[in-house]
Formats: C-alpha cells, structure tokens, sequence
C-alpha cells in the first residue's frame, strides 16, 4: 500500500529585520462609502447656515443690500455685537426671557413629575381617566385659549406684568411633561417603592428621595425640551407684552424692523447669532445627559 503524502503547509516566515509580512490594504465597502458620504451632506446642511448666518452678521447695510449673498463682508463689522446689545436691547430682551422661562420651567417640571408619580406609581381610582385629561391638553391648539386668557389677565389686573407669561407657558407644557413623565415612571420597578413602604417612607419621601434620583435624566430630557419650546415662543409672548420693556428675545428681534420697512441686517443678524448660539452651547454641554434619558429609562438614572 502507498501513502499519498503531501507536503504540510508551512508558515510565512518574517522578513528580514523581522517585520512581518502585511496583507494588502482592505477595500472599503460600499456602504460605509455611501454612509461617510450622508454624514458629510447632514454636516454641511447644519453647520452651513450657522456659517452664513455668522458671515452675515459682520456685514454693513450696504454690503448686505448691494452684494452677493454669498459673499464675504468687504468689511468686518464686529461693532454689529455691540449695537445690538445696547441699542437693540438684547440684553434686557434675554433677562425678560429668561425671568419668564425659568420659573415656568421649575413649575412645569415640578408638577408633572409629581402628576407622572400619582398616575403611574400610586394607585387610586379614576387615575386613567385623569391622564386620558391630560392628554386631552395636548390637542388643544395655543391659538384657541389665547383671547380668554388675555381678558382673564385683563380682569384680575396681571396684564403689564410677566406673570400672563408665566401662567400659560406653565399650563401650555404640563399635558406634554405628564405624558412623558408618566411614559417613563412606567419603567420604573414598583418593588422599590414597596420596599420603601415596608421600611416606613411615605408618598413624599419616596417621591423625592428615591423616584426624583431615579428618573433625574428623565426630567433633564423633559426640561430641555420644553426649555426650547418656551425659549423659541413667539405668539404667547407677543400676546401678553404689552410693554416694550417686558419683551422676550424673540419680540424683540421684530425691533430692528424700522417704522418704514427699514431693516438692519447687521446688527439683526448679530443679535440672532446671540440666540441661537447661546442656546446651541446649552445643547452641547447637555447633549449626553439628553441621550441618556432618551435611551437608558428610568431605571438606570
């Protein structure tokens, strides 16, 4: 009988120096191509007008009016900043916005956590109906309830202040922050609480010390959101500012629109640099914690 014997494949050796021998470069495949390739079309769709906008915002009246629009300034106009803040009076414009936000949103957020609580952790009966109620507000359009509430701030004296502000952005955004906030109360573990309760904690101290902690990404998402629905309200605030010292920022861009049409775009354009990329920086320093109570639930907060 003879054997078939076939030589036993042998090793590559190193080469000289002891380098060893590489393969040939790897072939991109398509679909990461054409994937690199959207990403790069996304980014020059959203950073080219943030681009534009700042370019713009450096430009004189005429270079506005009488060049390309995709021109560079001819010259830099950086004192544009300057008159926007003082004559255009952003600065006050961002404190009448920023008094009429923020206890809006500490009162819209304190509440509809505690309403997501007692809907989703507490039982008691009629609580289904109570957020078939709730979600009923979100159907309700802001244009409807405007005229009612301007004669009820009217009557009781509140008109001239910031309070019509404060009101409405806080009763506008609850059915949206319960529904969210009861949406994310529903992941919670109800053996936690029912530890709790076998441990002697209440409804308050099991409300703040241990649901607040566990779904805290939760109403950071809640509180972004909603800070920019608010911040970015035109109509509302339109509506109840009566006086020009208790305009937000987004009534006062209308003032760089003189009384004959005249518009500086400079200094309006600098001012809208001013909002945007303050509330932009806002977003990127929140941005992870936004993506995590978007993603991880309430039980990992």
């Amino acid at each position: 009988m003879s054997l078939d014997t076939h030589p036993l494949p042998v090793p590559a050796l190193p080469r000289a120096g002891g380098a060893p021998h590489r393969a040939g470069p790897r072939r991109r495949s398509p679909g990461r191509t054409w994937g690199r390739a959207v990403i790069a079309l996304l980014l020059v769709v959203e950073i080219y007008p943030l681009l534009w906008m700042f370019l713009t915002s450096l430009k004189s009246n005429d270079d506005y009016l009488n060049s390309s629009t995709w021109s560079l300034p001819s010259t830099w106009e950086w004192g544009n900043y300057t008159e926007a803040w003082t004559t255009g009076n952003i600065g006050l414009y961002i404190q009448n916005s920023l008094l009429a936000v923020l206890p809006s949103l500490a009162l819209v957020l304190l509440l509809g956590t505690a309403a997501g609580f007692a809907l989703q952790i507490m039982v008691w009966k009629g609580r289904s109906l109570t957020l078939l109620i709730f979600l009923a507000g979100i159907m309700v359009p802001s244009q409807m309830i405007l005229l009612p509430l301007f004669t009820v701030y009217f009557q009781t004296g509140l008109s001239g202040t910031l309070w019509p502000l404060i009101l409405t952005y806080t009763g506008t955004g609850l059915p949206l922050t319960v529904f969210m906030m009861a949406t994310y109360y529903k992941t919670v573990p109800r053996e936690m609480f029912e530890a709790a309760a076998l441990d002697g904690a209440g409804i308050l101290r099991a409300f703040w010390t241990i649901s607040i902690p566990m779904v805290r990404n939760a109403i950071l998402t809640v509180g972004l959101v909603q800070f920019f629905f608010i911040w970015n309200d035109l109509l509302i605030a339109l509506t109840f500012t009566n006086n020009q010292d208790l305009r937000t920022i987004q009534v006062g861009l209308l003032n760089f629109t003189g009384d004959f049409g005249a518009t500086q775009y400079g200094p309006l354009f600098a001012a809208i640099c001013i909002n945007v990329f303050g509330t932009l920086l806002i977003y990127l320093f929140l941005n992870q914690k936004v993506m995590k109570g978007l993603t991880g639930g309430a039980v990992k907060g």
